[in-house]
């Protein structure tokens, strides 16, 4: 075997040019990757509920984080790259803030569930989603009182 220098192999595979070997090649490699996937998809019933159960959380998210954008519907209309980076990190961290107090919420509520003598599975938590919206007032004024001290967040419900 031979070996090659990092920037070499860098400097030879940024030519972009079709004709090179090296692209050629990894390019081939790429495709005979992507088809034993593909086999493997089409015939593992358990890797393509997996994947389609990861997919649909990942659109939850997607689909949460676009109705708490507030106006536009999702849509940015500034052609600053600055402002529109800023207005995905707000949206980011808003979806992020109000996922993070449901669960607070929903931890909140199982412990009382649980107190109060009733039972339930990982498999029934499983089926829990911290994307609801019903309870989310998305317009209107909001008071922060930072003098107030929240209580401190039960980090886990043994089952």
């Amino acid at each position: 075997m031979g070996k090659i220098l990092p920037s070499t192999l860098l400097r030879k595979l940024s030519s972009n040019s079709k004709k090179n070997r090296l692209y050629q090649a990894f390019q081939e490699l790429g495709r005979v990757i992507r088809t034993i996937f593909l086999l493997q998809y089409i015939s593992d019933m358990k890797l393509r509920e997996q994947i389609t159960a990861s997919t649909n959380k990942v659109e939850a998210y997607n689909g949460f984080s676009k109705w708490l954008f507030f106006g536009g519907d999702g849509i940015i209309t500034e052609n600053d790259p600055i402002e529109q980076e800023k207005r995905i990190k707000y949206n980011e961290l808003i979806t992020n803030s109000v996922i993070f107090q449901n669960v607070v919420d929903i931890t909140t509520i199982l412990w009382q569930l649980k107190n109060e003598g009733y039972r339930f599975s990982r498999q029934d938590l499983e089926r829990i989603s911290p994307y609801i919206t019903r309870h989310i007032k998305r317009f209107g004024d909001y008071v922060i009182d930072l003098q107030k001290i929240p209580h401190p967040i039960e980090e886990e419900i043994p089952l």
